[in-house]
């Protein structure tokens, strides 16, 4: 899960050079390169990097029984220099691993401890590999997914929380109660590192059915950017009177219940 020692210099040249070929076309950008110096993550930053994904993979307390490679300390080391030289964090993890829901809450509070939310949290889906320690994990269940979606959402509401691997497995339905819990981004595309994501034709379909629509950021003109400043707040207004009646909702039941 990502490299055990820094990239070498001549490789760091190599990205920085297509940092910024791909910056010259206007488009974001973002890299994971695993452990990082903090003289490379400013040569990153001096040729336009964006975003540094470098994920903590799991909680503090389940990380040994994951990983031995390198510390969770050096993890947050890496997200240090890349937080000083001014580049955004892209920093969540994997669910699915065997960790308890405990864990799972202790990863967000580590994310969320951060000096700094991180920018983008991905939450990956384990994908297991036969062949591989994992890969005979049983697959996660899909409400607790979407729990720890939730969640992560509560405890970094500035974040873009990211649906990343294991969406090859996932249903539309699953995909779009994730997004009502609090997702707004996802990796899209046929391939996600070494495993497949979401079938290509899908997605749209998906996306469609959860009210998403594609935009480039900046582009919405000043009515439309207000129509959806006024649709957010109906929505906090309708939440917030939901949450009371399902509040009152439940004290009528407890105070009566059915014979």
């Amino acid at each position: 899960m990502g490299r055990l020692d820094p990239p070498k210099d001549k490789d760091l040249e190599a990205v920085a050079e297509m940092v910024a070929g791909v910056k010259a076309l206007g488009l974001e950008t973002c890299v994971t390169l695993g452990m990082l110096e903090a003289r490379q993550a400013q040569r990153l930053a001096d040729a336009g990097l964006d975003y540094y994904n470098h994920n903590i993979d799991t909680s503090p307390d389940y990380y040994r029984d994951i990983i031995t490679t390198r510390t969770f300390e050096e993890r947050l080391e890496t997200l240090g220099h890349v937080r000083d030289a001014g580049i955004n964090v892209c920093c969540g993890g994997i669910v699915g691993m065997g960790e308890t829901r405990a864990d799972r809450v202790g990863m967000i509070l580590a994310l969320a401890t951060l000096p700094e939310h991180p920018r983008s949290v991905p939450i990956n889906r384990l994908v297991a590999v036969k062949g591989t320690p994992l890969g005979d994990t049983p697959e996660m269940e899909g409400l607790e997914f979407v729990r720890t979606i939730a969640v992560a959402r509560i405890a970094m509401p500035g974040s873009v929380v990211r649906l990343s691997a294991g969406r090859e497995t996932m249903s539309d339905e699953l995909q779009t109660l994730c997004f009502l819990a609090g997702a707004n981004s996802i990796f899209y595309g046929e391939q996600l590192l070494t495993t497949p994501t979401h079938r290509r034709v899908a997605t749209p379909r998906c996306s469609r059915s959860s009210g998403w629509s594609r935009y480039r950021r900046g582009t919405l003109d000043p009515p439309l950017r207000e129509r959806v400043s006024c649709l957010h707040r109906d929505w906090m207004n309708a939440r917030t009177s939901l949450l009371s009646l399902f509040r009152s909702a439940s004290r009528t039941y407890i105070m009566c219940p059915e014979p």
